[in-house]
């Protein structure tokens, strides 16, 4: 199945988009400052529904909220990982696939952090073999790394359904896709609703 067949299931699974909506000048801005473009199918997913907690466990940010901003994320994240000593072997090291001699982070080469969860996880996004496309890395919070050779969209898809996408603890829940609001002011109270039924 194409990364657009996987984006139009995810869609169909989440339901109406509840989301901040298009941003062409904050991806802009993002996108220059990290030095390359994000998927098509990230994007897409992130105007439609963030900033928002999904299945549960999963944060998406969007890059044109003022609370849960994607690129002010995206930076911090990346000045933690940065700081992090990498000299010694780590499971599923990602350099060994990407072909580099340090682990980067946030730029073109390296590992690009898009989303988290709040059992300690990181998604990162990586490119592809031989250049082209993505892959997902997932960290699992204890310095092992997973490898997942797929679009964010299809990682997604197959995250909802319950599958092994952030190595050996998946997570799944039955019925519809439970979303949870991301608070922008002190106070401010969660909203939670749920996608279309999904037949499992």
């Amino acid at each position: 199945m194409a990364s657009s067949d996987y984006l139009g299931d995810v869609v169909a699974r989440l339901g109406e988009p509840r989301g901040y909506g298009p941003a062409p000048e904050a991806w802009e801005s993002l996108e220059s400052s990290l030095g390359f473009e994000l998927p098509a199918d990230y994007k897409r997913i992130v105007e439609d529904y963030a900033p928002v907690k999904v299945h549960g466990h999963l944060y998406l940010s969007h890059p044109a909220t003022s609370g849960w901003n994607l690129g002010e994320w995206i930076r911090e994240t990346v000045e933690d990982w940065e700081a992090v000593p990498w000299d010694d072997e780590i499971e599923g090291d990602p350099r060994r696939v990407l072909g580099i001699s340090e682990m980067e982070f946030g730029t073109a080469g390296g590992l690009t952090p898009v989303a988290s969860t709040d059992r300690g996880e990181t998604i990162f996004l990586a490119p592809g073999a031989a250049g082209r496309g993505v892959r997902i890395f997932v960290e699992n919070g204890e310095s092992e790394f997973f490898e997942y050779s797929i679009s964010f969209s299809e990682w997604l898809y197959r995250y909802l359904a319950g599958e092994d996408m952030t190595g050996p603890s998946p997570v799944f829940y039955p019925g519809p896709v439970k979303f949870e609001s991301l608070p922008m002011s002190y106070g401010e109270e969660t909203a939670v609703w749920y996608g279309p039924d999904r037949g499992m």
